[in-house]
C-alpha cells in the first residue's frame, strides 16, 4: 500500500452562504506532486476526525496559504497580513499534538512558518520592511543557496536550488531545535530542519509549482520514501 500522507486544507466557513456554507480548497499540484513520487494523499479538512487520522497517516504535508494570525508568535498583526480562517489553525495546532513526532512532514510556505511557530519561533509579517524590496511574492522565480551539511542538500542533491517565491512573510527568530539550511541572497531564510528527525523540512519557496525541477522531484521523492520507511515501521 502506498503510504498516506495527509494535507491539510484551506478553509472558510460562511453560514451565510445558503448554496455551499463555504468552502475547502487546495491547489491540484500539491497532491499531484504527492502522487507522483508514489505517495497516496489524503485531504484533512476541520470536519476530519483528527484522534481518528492521527495515527492512519504516514507522512504530513502542510501546505501554502494565507498568513497566520501573529498573536501565537505573540505580536499584533501587520496591517499587510491577509489572516487566514482561524479555523485552518485550530485543526493544524490540534494535529500537530497528536501526531508522532517521528512523521515525516515538509512545510511549505505557510507550512514552513507553521512549523518555526510551533517550536517557539517568530516571523517576519513584511519583508519588504526588512529587505527594502517586494521581489519575493507575484511567482518570482529565485535562486536559494542550501547549506551542504544539510538533509535538504542530502535530499535534492544541489547546493543551489530555483524555486518560485509567492511569500511576504518568512522566519525571523527560529524555532527550537531548527536550523536554518537555506537562504536566499538577501538573507531571508528560505528553508529549516531539525535533522534529529527522520524528515522535518520546511521551504519558504513553492516546489509543487516547479514540478518539472530535479531538486524538486528529488525533494517530494525523499518525503514519500521517508513516509514509506515510516509507514514500514509503525506496522
Amino acid at each position: 500500500m502506498k503510504p498516506l500522507i495527509g494535507i491539510t486544507v484551506e478553509c472558510e466557513f460562511d453560514d451565510s452562504n445558503e448554496r455551499s456554507n463555504g468552502k475547502v480548497t487546495l491547489n491540484w499540484n500539491y497532491a499531484a506532486c504527492v502522487a507522483e513520487a508514489g505517495g497516496s494523499p489524503i485531504l484533512i479538512t476541520p470536519l476530519t476526525d483528527l484522534v481518528g487520522i492521527a495515527p492512519m497517516l504516514d507522512g504530513w504535508l502542510i501546505p501554502g496559504g494565507a498568513d497566520m494570525d501573529a498573536r501565537h508568535f505573540g505580536e499584533s498583526n501587520h496591517q499587510e497580513a491577509d489572516i487566514m480562517s482561524p479555523l485552518r489553525w485550530e485543526m493544524e495546532n490540534e494535529l500537530y499534538g497528536l501526531v508522532n513526532p517521528n512523521l515525516p512532514i515538509l512545510g511549505i510556505c505557510y507550512g514552513c512558518q507553521f512549523i518555526n511557530v510551533k517550536r517557539g519561533g517568530s516571523l517576519y509579517q513584511h519583508l519588504p520592511d526588512v529587505v527594502e524590496h517586494n521581489e519575493h511574492v507575484g511567482g518570482t522565480l529565485q535562486t536559494y543557496t542550501l547549506e551542504d551539511s544539510s538533509k535538504l542538500f542530502d535530499v535534492t542533491r544541489h547546493e543551489e536550488i530555483h524555486g518560485k517565491s509567492y511569500h511576504h512573510q518568512a522566519v525571523n527568530r527560529l524555532g527550537e531545535g531548527l536550523s536554518v539550511v537555506g537562504r536566499h541572497s538577501d538573507g531571508t531564510i528560505e528553508a529549516i530542519e531539525d535533522a534529529t528527525k527522520p524528515f522535518y523540512i520546511g521551504v519558504q519557496w513553492h516546489p509543487e509549482r516547479t514540478p518539472q525541477d530535479e531538486a524538486t522531484q528529488n525533494l517530494f521523492n525523499a518525503f514519500i520514501g521517508a513516509s514509506k520507511t515510516y509507514s514500514e515501521t509503525k506496522a
